[in-house]
C-alpha cells in the first residue's frame, strides 16, 4: 500500500511526481517525514473524479451528509490533542494552541452536519393566478479549496465542512509547509462512506497546482484564503471562467487603547492579540492606537508583557510562543525590523533571533512606538510577532487613524464608555469589531470575514456559508386544473 504521506485522489492515496521535505520549525533536525507533490494530471485526475462523484452525493440525501460530517467532527474532537501535536510540530504553534485549534475544527464539522438537515427553500406567492413557486438552494457542484499553513486544520475545516454539507464534491490543495495536518484530516474524512472521488487531497507547489486549479474550466467555485496578490492572481483566473469565489486575504488589525480603558486588561488583550500564534494570524493586532493619556503607562506595561513570554519550543511545556514557521519567514519579519528603524519608529524590545537548546526559527515579541500610520509596518501585512504603537489625542482621531487602510477584517476597542463602544460598532470598517475583546478570536456559528483587501465574496461560516457553496434555484410551476 502507498504510504499516507501522498496525495489521495478518487478513493486511493498515491505517489506524487516529486517530494518534499517536511521539517520541524522548533528543531530543523527534526525531520517530520517526505511528502508527495502532484503534477498536472494527477491535478486533472483529481477534479475528473470530483465531478463525477458529486452528483451521487447530492443524491444521497440529507441525512446521509450530516451522519457523515457529525462522524468526521466527532473524531476530529476525540483525537484533538493527537493532531494539536502534530500542527505543533511541524507549524510551530504551542501544542495547547493546537490541540484548541482541531477541536474547532471538529465544531466546524459537527455544525454544518446541522446545517445540512436545515437546508430550506422559501415557498413565494405568484403574481399570476394558478401558479406556485418554490425557492432552493442546489450545491454549486465542485469546489476548489486553498488553505495556507498558519490554521492548516481550522480554516479547511471551515470550508470543507459546508462544501460537503451542501453537496459539492471537494478538491483541496493544502500549504506544503504544514502536510502531516493536511493528511491527518484526509485520513479521518477518506475512512467515511462517501463516494470515490467526493474529497481529494493535492498537495502541490501554486504555480504547479494552485494555478492549474483555479483556472481550470471543471471546477465551479473556489475558496481561497491567503495573501492579496495570490488572491488578485486567483480572481483574474476566476473571472475568465466566471468561476465563484470567495477569498479571505490581508489584515492590519487596529486595536483602540482609550483614556478610560481599564488598562491592565487592554494590555492583556493587546499582547495576546499582537503575539499569540507568534504573530502569524490574519487577526492579529499589529497596530495599536493609544490614547496620550494613557499612552506611556500602556506602553511600559506593553513592553513588560512581551518580554515576559516564554518563547520555545512548540512542544515544551510552558511555551506561550512557538517559532516562526519558516526560515523565509522570519528573514522576512527580521527585515521588517530594519524597515521601520529606517522609517524612524523606536524600537523597544524585541526585533531580534533568539537562540534556544534546539536549532529553530525563534523571534523575540516586538513592540515599536513613535510610528505613523503611513509607515510600512502600519500598511502592509507582516505576519510576525511584531506590532506598532501609535499615540492620538482623541477618540475621533482614532477612529480616523484605524479606518485608514486598505484593509478591514477585524479591529478592536478598549473603553468603558458605551457611547464610543456604540459609535465605534457602527463606524468601524471592518468585518468583525470587537469591544473589550482581542482582535483575534471568533466563533463559529456566525459569519466572519472583512472588506476592502481583506476578503471578497461571500461571507465564510455560519449560515451565511450557504451564500457561497449553494446556487438558488427559483422553480414556477402551473399544475392547472384537476380532472
Amino acid at each position: 500500500m502507498t504510504e499516507r504521506t501522498g496525495i489521495y485522489i478518487d478513493g486511493t492515496w498515491s505517489n506524487g511526481a516529486g517530494q518534499i521535505e517536511n521539517r520541524n520549525p522548533s528543531d530543523t533536525s527534526d525531520l517530520i517525514g517526505v511528502y508527495a507533490q502532484a503534477d498536472a494530471a494527477q491535478l486533472d485526475a483529481a477534479i475528473a473524479a470530483a465531478r463525477r462523484a458529486q452528483p451521487g452525493w447530492w443524491a444521497a440525501g440529507v441525512q446521509k451528509r450530516h451522519d457523515v460530517l457529525m462522524a468526521i467532527g466527532t473524531e476530529m474532537m476525540a483525537r484533538a490533542e493527537e493532531i494539536g501535536r502534530i500542527i505543533a510540530r511541524e507549524e510551530g504553534k504551542p501544542a495547547a494552541e493546537g490541540k484548541g485549534e482541531v477541536y474547532r475544527a471538529g465544531q466546524f464539522f459537527t455544525y454544518f452536519a446541522a446545517e445540512a438537515l436545515r437546508n430550506q427553500g422559501d415557498l413565494a406567492e405568484s403574481v399570476r393566478p394558478g401558479i406556485e413557486i418554490d425557492v432552493r438552494r442546489e450545491p454549486v457542484g465542485v469546489v476548489a479549496i486553498v488553505s495556507p499553513w498558519n490554521f492548516p486544520i481550522a480554516t479547511p475545516a471551515w470550508k470543507i465542512a459546508p462544501a460537503l454539507a451542501f453537496g459539492n464534491a471537494v478538491v483541496w490543495k493544502p500549504a506544503n509547509l504544514t502536510p502531516a495536518s493536511a493528511v491527518a484530516l484526509t485520513e479521518i474524512i477518506a475512512k467515511q462512506d462517501i463516494p470515490a472521488g467526493l474529497f481529494n487531497m493535492v498537495l502541490g507547489s501554486g504555480r504547479a497546482v494552485g494555478q492549474r486549479l483555479v483556472e481550470s474550466r471543471d471546477v465551479d467555485a473556489i475558496s481561497f484564503t491567503g495573501s492579496v496578490p495570490v488572491g488578485r492572481g486567483i480572481a483574474a483566473a476566476a473571472i475568465a471562467n466566471m468561476t465563484k469565489i470567495q477569498m479571505e486575504m490581508g489584515s492590519k488589525n487596529p486595536l483602540l487603547v482609550m483614556d478610560d480603558c481599564d488598562l491592565d486588561l487592554a494590555v492583556a488583550h493587546a499582547a495576546n492579540s499582537a503575539f499569540g500564534g507568534t504573530g502569524q494570524k490574519c487577526t492579529a493586532a499589529s497596530r495599536l492606537i493609544v490614547h496620550s493619556a494613557v499612552h506611556d503607562a500602556f506602553v511600559e506595561k506593553l513592553v513588560k508583557a512581551a518580554q515576559a513570554f516564554k518563547v520555545g519550543h512548540a512542544l515544551e511545556e510552558g511555551t506561550q510562543i512557538g517559532p516562526v514557521v519558516s526560515e523565509s519567514q522570519l528573514a522576512q519579519n527580521l527585515d521588517y525590523i530594519g524597515i521601520g528603524r529606517a522609517e524612524g519608529a523606536e524600537l523597544l524590545c524585541g526585533g531580534t533571533r533568539l537562540d534556544r537548546a534546539t536549532d529553530g526559527y525563534f523571534m523575540a515579541p516586538t513592540v515599536f512606538a513613535n510610528t505613523r500610520n503611513d509607515m510600512r509596518m502600519n500598511r502592509e501585512e507582516m505576519f510576525a510577532p511584531i506590532t506598532c504603537v501609535q499615540k492620538v489625542d482623541s477618540y475621533a482621531e482614532a477612529l480616523a487613524r484605524a479606518n485608514d487602510s486598505e484593509f478591514g477584517l477585524t479591529a478592536g476597542i478598549m473603553t468603558r464608555s458605551l457611547s464610543r463602544a456604540s459609535h465605534f460598532r457602527a463606524n468601524m470598517r471592518a468585518g468583525c469589531v470587537m469591544v473589550n475583546l482581542p482582535t483575534a478570536g471568533t466563533d463559529y456559528h456566525v459569519p466572519f470575514g472583512g472588506r476592502g483587501a481583506s476578503s471578497y465574496g461571500p461571507r465564510e461560516q455560519g449560515r451565511y456559508a450557504a451564500e457561497f457553496y449553494t446556487a438558488v434555484k427559483t422553480a414556477y410551476v402551473a399544475a392547472g386544473a384537476p380532472e
